[in-house]
């Protein structure tokens, strides 16, 4: 008898393996994995098509349980040649204040300098930009590592409030499978209870 796998979306940056390797210690129910972007991280939760999601916050919870999971530092990223090189590990957004933000930070802040229109772009194609020598992005600290380049640098926001990633599932899927998956999530052990 073969069961449908338990399927876990995951947004840029969202670090899914320990839980999938505990879930495999314990389960015989497979599970798989899919990549989803920040854009569309509630999309395949909400149509069915993904059982739960691992996302960035804020997000619609209409609908959803929603359990925060861990919070990650803010960091500027910058072209190697750019002023922020030369600062230390850490940057207030005053220090931001005349830059340009090459993709529009989800908190809403924006520097004071007079923004450009920039097209909508990945965090890669971001990261590519201020690679180039043109502005900075601000960018969850996962998210820069996963596109670390030798041509750029990161800063810690110290005054930005931290990205938190989450784990959301429909209200009307809240089965035992479903808990059990959150329960490794929050590191219950096979013998601990709810």
């Amino acid at each position: 008898m073969t069961t449908d796998p338990l399927r876990i979306g995951f947004v840029t940056g969202a670090t899914p393996d320990k839980w999938a390797r505990h879930w495999r210690e314990r389960r015989r129910e497979p599970l798989e994995l899919v990549p989803v972007t920040e854009a569309d991280q509630l999309e395949g939760v909400r149509d069915g098509s993904l059982d739960m999601a691992l996302v960035r916050l804020p997000v619609d919870r209409d609908g959803l349980h929603c359990v925060r999971l861990y919070d990650e530092l803010q960091v500027a990223v910058a072209s190697r040649d750019h002023v922020l090189a030369a600062a230390d590990e850490e940057v207030t957004t005053a220090d931001l204040v005349d830059e340009q933000l090459v993709r529009p930070h989800p908190s809403g802040w924006t520097p004071a300098a007079d923004q450009l229109d920039w097209p909508p772009m990945t965090e890669r194609e971001a990261i590519e930009t201020v690679a180039a020598g043109t502005g900075i992005v601000v960018v969850p600290m996962s998210v820069a590592r996963l596109h670390q380049r030798k041509d750029v640098v990161t800063r810690v926001v110290t005054d930005l409030e931290p990205s938190a990633i989450a784990l959301v599932w429909r209200i009307d899927r809240d089965d035992e499978v479903t808990q059990t998956f959150v329960g490794v999530t929050k590191g219950r052990t096979a013998n601990t209870s709810r």
